[in-house]
């Protein structure tokens, strides 16, 4: 069973990622980042290990060669 412990409140989520809540709940939402729920007041919750996993997607390069910085000519 997973403890509460292991989760974060939207606000301390928020402040982890360095988003605000709206955009943390706009990408639960959008299903960018799944949401757990309290089991009694039904408020949103985050596991620290899948914030983790999201930090470490965002740094990631996109492959894409329109992100790279052009060389001068």
């Amino acid at each position: 069973m997973t403890k509460l412990n292991d989760f974060l409140r939207v606000s301390d989520a928020a402040e982890y990622l360095g988003v605000s809540p709206n955009t943390l709940r706009n990408w639960e939402n959008a299903g960018k980042i799944v949401a757990h729920r309290h089991p009694v007041n039904g408020y949103r919750l985050f596991k620290q290990e899948e914030l983790d996993e999201l930090l470490t997607a965002a740094q990631r390069p996109s492959g894409d060669s329109n992100d790279r910085a052009r060389k001068p000519r």
